[in-house]
C-alpha cells in the first residue's frame, strides 16, 4: 500500500475496507453543511465510489485520502477537488472525526497533501472555501500558509441562515514557470 508519509500520519488511498467508515462520516449531518450533502448516502452507493476511487486524478479531477494515525487507525478524509491540470491548481477539503480533532493531525495531514501537491502533482496553487464562523478551519489555513483572497456574501445556507464563506489560497511560488 503506497502512503504518503508525515511525521506521525500518513495519507492512503482508499481501500475497500473503509466502507464503514467512508459511511459514518459521509451520513453525519453535523458537516453536511461544508460538504454540500443534502441527502444521505447508501452503501451500495459508496461501494461503488470506492470501486472507482483508483481512478486517476487526471481522469476524474479528484483525490480522496484517508488519514490514519501510524498505528494505522483512520482518523478523516483529505480531498483534492476540482483538479485543474491545465491551470495547475485544485480545491483542497478535510474533515477529521470529533474524537481525533486538536491532536495536530489535521494541520499534519494538510502540510502533506500540499507537499504532495506541489512537489509531485506540480500543481501552483491550492484553494480553500470555509464558512466565516469555523474558526479552527480558518487558523489551520493560516497557520500553514493559506491567505483569505476573498469573500463569497450570502453563499452557505445553514439552519443559522445565509453565512459567508471565504477565499482561502496558497501559490507554490517556487514552481513558476
Amino acid at each position: 500500500m503506497l502512503k504518503i508519509e508525515g511525521n506521525t500520519i500518513f495519507l492512503r488511498a482508499l481501500e475497500p475496507e473503509d466502507l464503514n467508515f467512508l459511511y459514518k462520516i459521509e451520513n453525519d449531518t453535523s458537516v453536511w453543511e461544508v460538504s454540500e450533502t443534502q441527502t444521505p448516502y447508501s452503501k451500495f452507493v459508496l461501494k461503488q465510489y470506492l470501486d472507482n476511487a483508483h481512478r486517476d486524478i487526471y481522469e476524474v479531477k479528484q483525490l480522496r485520502l484517508v488519514i490514519c494515525q501510524k498505528d494505522g487507525s483512520r482518523a478523516g478524509f483529505i480531498d483534492l477537488y476540482d483538479f485543474d491540470a491545465k491551470n495547475r491548481k485544485a480545491g483542497i477539503g478535510i474533515i477529521i472525526l470529533n474524537s481525533e480533532r486538536r491532536l495536530g493531525m489535521a494541520s499534519q495531514a494538510l502540510k502533506t497533501l500540499i507537499d504532495y501537491s506541489f512537489d509531485t502533482l506540480n500543481l501552483h496553487q491550492l484553494y480553500a472555501g470555509i464558512t466565516a464562523d469555523n474558526e479552527a478551519s480558518i487558523a489551520l489555513f493560516s497557520k500553514l500558509g493559506f491567505i483569505k483572497t476573498g469573500v463569497k456574501k450570502d453563499w452557505v445556507f445553514s439552519s443559522k441562515g445565509y453565512k459567508d464563506e471565504f477565499l482561502f489560497q496558497l501559490l507554490n511560488n517556487n514552481n513558476v514557470l
